[in-house]
């Protein structure tokens, strides 16, 4: 589709130039950007990429058009027909020749194809795209804002041995664990037999559950290092793991922040994802039963401290393990919004979604920690 009005708001670009700037880019060349990163300031966004599909394409869509932001929207040649594709003001086919998957993971054809069309800021959405840094850093330096965290900061909390460092440092407490990826199962078998079991193996790259293993003797250890290692290199392309003590009657506690580029930093009611099958998350609810207020506080202060000890902005997840004393533990920080996301959003009264678009603009939180208030559950 082409825009309804038929203006793009940038003179055309060819495809051609756009490929070959981009291309040299890729390959480290120190050439001249098509746009400087110090235009990269506050501004407003006036063309607004969803480079996802589906539900949370439609999502951004809505609370882009609300702050009068014209809207484009990619598909796979699958997603002809797809609700997403008629809600955007634009629409373009990308990954012709590719899987259905594989043509929302084409990020230099994504680039190309904003710049091509005067998109100014690119929304990554969940999933496929929304924790890559590569893809983040190719946006920042086209001069194209990636409605996210920097580039930076999703590489540091996206490998997950960096992430607990990174906790550590800023005084959130840690499940006991190894300090740096395990080299082969002796070595894990090593960290049990000194800390004691049950542990929980772990893929460094992991996430929604994959690359994951409960050992509860040496034997389980040995072949639970197997399997991990195996599934997070089918998974996410590292086979790296580390090792920490399993957490017995565990709570799955998540903390949500928005963050802006003005260092300001707020929690939000947590959500409470107990309630799983096979790691991955069945039932979220807001706030949890089980967290009393003074445990609230806590936990939202060392999220917010640190988010603050990163430089982080955009909205994300800090998410701790609870025991049963109410004593909680650091497990990850999603540098994305969370497909739960509405669960916090209709408990607090905030759009996540617009929130993520007016920092990317470069705006102030227009509120403080103290406005924020629970609303029911």
């Amino acid at each position: 589709r082409t825009p309804r009005d038929g203006r793009s708001g940038r003179p055309e670009v060819t495809l051609g130039a756009v490929r070959a700037g981009t291309m040299r880019m890729l390959a480290g060349a120190g050439v001249a950007r098509r746009f400087s990163s110090s235009l990269m300031g506050p501004r407003p966004i006036k063309k607004l990429m969803a480079a996802n599909r589906g539900e949370i394409a439609v999502r951004i869509f809505r609370a882009a058009t609300e702050l009068d932001i014209r809207t484009v929207a990619i598909f796979s040649r699958e997603d002809l027909n797809s609700v997403h594709r008629y809600k955007a003001d634009e629409a373009y086919m990308v990954g012709k020749g590719k899987s259905p998957l594989g043509a929302y993971l084409g990020y230099e054809e994504i680039v190309e194809l904003a710049l091509k069309h005067g998109v100014d800021a690119i929304h990554p959405g969940y999933g496929f795209l929304s924790e890559n840094a590569p893809f983040a850093r190719l946006c920042e330096d086209n001069g194209i804002r990636f409605v996210g965290p920097t580039p930076d900061v999703l590489e540091k909390f996206g490998d997950k041995t960096k992430a607990r460092q990174l906790a550590i440092d800023a005084g959130v407490p840690v499940v006991p664990g190894t300090e740096k990826p395990l080299e082969d199962p002796k070595a894990a078998r090593e960290w049990c037999d000194k800390h004691g079991y049950p542990v929980i193996l772990k893929a460094a790259h992991g996430g929604g559950g994959k690359g994951m293993r409960i050992a509860w003797n040496d034997a389980e250890a040995i072949e639970g290092y197997r399997m991990s290692r195996d599934e997070a290199k089918a998974s996410f392309g590292d086979d790296r793991l580390f090792v920490e003590k399993f957490i017995e009657e565990p709570r799955h506690i998540e903390i949500q922040l928005i963050a802006d580029k003005h260092g300001n930093v707020i929690y939000l009611p947590e959500r409470e994802c107990s309630i799983q099958r096979r790691n991955q998350k069945v039932l979220e609810e807001a706030p949890s039963p089980f967290i009393t207020p003074e445990v609230r506080k806590v936990m939202g202060e060392q999220a917010v401290a640190l988010a603050k000890q990163v430089g982080y902005h955009s909205a994300g997840t800090v998410e701790f393990l609870v025991d049963k004393h109410r004593q909680h533990y650091f497990l990850e920080m999603n540098t994305r919004l969370q497909v739960e996301h509405p669960v916090t959003e209709l408990v607090s009264g905030l759009d996540l979604v617009e929130q993520m678009i007016r920092v990317a603009q470069g705006e102030k939180l227009g509120f403080t920690q103290e406005d924020v208030t629970i609303n029911g559950w």
